[in-house]
C-alpha cells in the first residue's frame, strides 16, 4: 500500500472520477433504477415513490453523525469500508427479491446500503475538499459531476437496457437478480481500487474522546453550523434549489414506462436504458464539465443564477412529452438529452456554492455534510408526496405543477448573498 507521501502525488484524475462514480451508483440506485425494478414486479406507484424515497432519509441525517468520521480513523478508511458493505447489501437484495415478502425485506436492506451510502459521501466530500485547495477543487468540480451523473447514466441507461434484455430472456425477478448482483461487483471492485489509489484525506484526531465529549462536540458542531453568516437564507436556497426535480426524480421513470391510455409514453425498458445511456450520457458528462468550466471562467456569484435557469428549465421539456405523447425516440430522446444536460450544468453550482460559501471553518466536512443533508431533504420531501400527486392529477397536470415549483428556485437564487470573496 502507497504512503502518504506517495499518495499525495496521485493526480486527482485517478481518484475524483472513481470516488464520484461509487458515490453516485447506490444513490442513482435507490432513487431511479428500484422504481422501474419495482414496478416491474407490480408494486404501485404511489408505494414506490413513497418507500423508495423515504429510505432516502439517511442522506438527510448523515449530519447527526458526520463528527463522528472526522474523529475516528482517516476518511479514507471509511470510503473503503462503505463501498465494500454496499457490494456485499446489493449481493443480499439481489437473492432477497425471490423471497414472499421481497418488497418489504429489500426496502429494509437498501435503507441499510441508504445508511453506507451516505457515510461514504460524508467520507468522500471531506477528502475532496482536504486534499484538493479552492483552485483545485473549482478545476476539478465538473470532473466531480460528471462521473456522478457518469453513474447515474451506467445505472440509469447500462442496467436498465440490460434489465430488459434479461427481462426477454429469463423473465423479470431473475432479471434484476443478475442487475443488483452486477452492482454489488461494481461497489466492491471500486473499494478494492481505493484501497491502493485514494489520498488519506486527513488524520483522525490525536486523541480518543468519551461518547458525551463526542456528543457534546457533535452539538457544538451544529450550533456552530446555524451560527454562520446568511444560513437560514442559505438552507432555503439549497432546499429550493432542487425542489422540483425531487418531484420529477420518482416519477420520470414510471411515467416513461407507464401505458400511453395512462398518459405515459409506454416504454420498454430497453428503450428507456438506450434513451438515458445514449442520448443522455454525452449531455450529461458534456453539461457536467462546461459548468464546472463555466463557473472557473465567470467565477460563481456571476455564473449561480443562469445555472439554476439551465438546471431548472429543462423541466419544459416532460411537460411536452406528456402533452404530446410522442412516438419517434428522436423527440422522446431529445427532451431527455435537454434535461440531462440542464441537470449536469446547473447542479454543480450548488455543489460549489456548499463548498465554498457554507463549508468553510474549522468543521468544514461536517457543514458540508448538514448543507447536503438538507438538500437531500428537500430531495426527499417531494419525492415521498410526488406518487399521490401524480396519481390524483395525472401526468401532464404533474409536470405543470412541477414547472411552477420552478418559480420559488429561481427566485431565491437570483438574491443569494455570498459570505465569502467569489474567486474564479
Amino acid at each position: 500500500m502507497m504512503t502518504n507521501e506517495n499518495q499525495k502525488k496521485i493526480s486527482p484524475i485517478a481518484w475524483v472520477p472513481t470516488l464520484y462514480f461509487a458515490m453516485g451508483m447506490p444513490f442513482v440506485v435507490l432513487n431511479m433504477v428500484c422504481t422501474l425494478m419495482y414496478k416491474g414486479l407490480g408494486v404501485s406507484d404511489t408505494q414506490i415513490a413513497f418507500w423508495t424515497s423515504s429510505i432516502m432519509l439517511p442522506w438527510t441525517l448523515k449530519p447527526l453523525w458526520s463528527p463522528f468520521l472526522e474523529m475516528y480513523r482517516t476518511k479514507k478508511f471509511f470510503v473503503v469500508l462503505t463501498q465494500l458493505l454496499s457490494g456485499l447489501l446489493f449481493a443480499l437484495i439481489a437473492f432477497a427479491l425471490h423471497l414472499p415478502d421481497f418488497f418489504a425485506i429489500t426496502i429494509a436492506m437498501l435503507f441499510v446500503v441508504a445508511l453506507s451510502g451516505s457515510t461514504h459521501d460524508i467520507a468522500a466530500d471531506g477528502t475532496y475538499m482536504s486534499v484538493l485547495n479552492n483552485e483545485e477543487q473549482a478545476q476539478w468540480i465538473g470532473w466531480q459531476g460528471a462521473f456522478y451523473n457518469i453513474a447515474k447514466l451506467a445505472a440509469t441507461g447500462g442496467l436498465v437496457y440490460l434489465a430488459g434484455f434479461f427481462i426477454d430472456h429469463y423473465g423479470v425477478a431473475q432479471a434484476w437478480t443478475i442487475i443488483m448482483l452486477i452492482i454489488a461487483v461494481i461497489m466492491v471492485v471500486l473499494g478494492v481500487y481505493h484501497i491502493f489509489i485514494l489520498p488519506s484525506g486527513g488524520k483522525q484526531a490525536e486523541t480518543s474522546k468519551t461518547l458525551k465529549e463526542s456528543l457534546t462536540e457533535l452539538w457544538g458542531v451544529f450550533v456552530e453550523f446555524f451560527q454562520k453568516k446568511h444560513i437560514i437564507y442559505y438552507v432555503f436556497f439549497i432546499i429550493l434549489y432542487r425542489f422540483a426535480e425531487g418531484f420529477v426524480m420518482k416519477i420520470v421513470p414510471l411515467f416513461l414506462k407507464a401505458s400511453r391510455a395512462d398518459q405515459g409514453l409506454g416504454m420498454t425498458e430497453q428503450q428507456i436504458g438506450l434513451c438515458y445511456g445514449t442520448f443522455g450520457a454525452a449531455a450529461f458528462v458534456i453539461g457536467s464539465i462546461l459548468g464546472g468550466y463555466y463557473i472557473a471562467h465567470r467565477g460563481l456569484k456571476k455564473s449561480l443564477f443562469s445555472l439554476a435557469l439551465v438546471f431548472n428549465l429543462p423541466f419544459v421539456a416532460y411537460t411536452f412529452l406528456a402533452f404530446e405523447q410522442p412516438e419517434n425516440m428522436f423527440f422522446i430522446g431529445s427532451a431527455i438529452t435537454l434535461e440531462y444536460f440542464g441537470y449536469g450544468f446547473g447542479f454543480v453550482g450548488l455543489t460549489l456554492f456548499m463548498m465554498q460559501q457554507i463549508a468553510p471553518g474549522k468543521h468544514q466536512m461536517s457543514h458540508y455534510a448538514f448543507a447536503s443533508g438538507i438538500m437531500n431533504l428537500g430531495v426527499m420531501l417531494p419525492g415521498m408526496l410526488s406518487g399521490l400527486v401524480s396519481d390524483a392529477i395525472g401526468y401532464k397536470m404533474f409536470f405543470v405543477f412541477v414547472l411552477v415549483c420552478t418559480i420559488p428556485a429561481l427566485l431565491i437564487t437570483k438574491f443569494v448573498p455570498f459570505t465569502y470573496e467569489d474567486q474564479k
